[in-house]
C-alpha cells in the first residue's frame, strides 16, 4: 500500500471549537459540521499546508505525543486521513 499524501483545507476554511471530548468542526466551504474526537483535530493542527503522508504525520505527532512503539501508527494515521478526506477536510495531493 502506497502512503498517500493529503493536503489540509486552505487557512480560515475550517472553524474548529473544543467542546470538552469531542471537537465541533465548521467547515466555511460545505457549511457542514463534523463532531469529532481525537486524533482528528491533533492531525488537521499537524497537517500545515503542504502535502503530508502518514508516515510525515507520524513523525510530527511523536514530537508532541507519546505514540509508542507500535508499527501500527502509520496504517492508523492512513485510514483517519481517509476518513478525514471522506468528510471534505482534507483533499489527496
Amino acid at each position: 500500500m502506497t502512503d498517500r499524501a493529503y493536503r489540509a483545507a486552505p487557512a480560515g476554511a475550517l472553524r474548529i471549537e473544543p467542546l470538552g471530548e469531542l471537537t465541533a468542526i465548521f467547515d466555511r466551504r460545505s457549511m457542514q459540521t463534523h463532531l469529532v474526537v481525537s486524533p482528528m483535530p491533533e492531525i488537521l493542527g499537524a497537517m500545515d499546508s503542504d502535502a503530508c503522508s502518514a508516515a510525515t504525520l507520524a513523525s510530527r505527532l511523536a514530537a508532541t505525543f507519546d505514540l509508542g512503539d507500535g508499527g501500527d501508527v502509520q496504517s492508523i494515521l492512513a485510514e483517519r486521513l481517509g476518513e478525514l478526506a471522506a468528510m471534505g477536510l482534507v483533499e489527496r495531493a
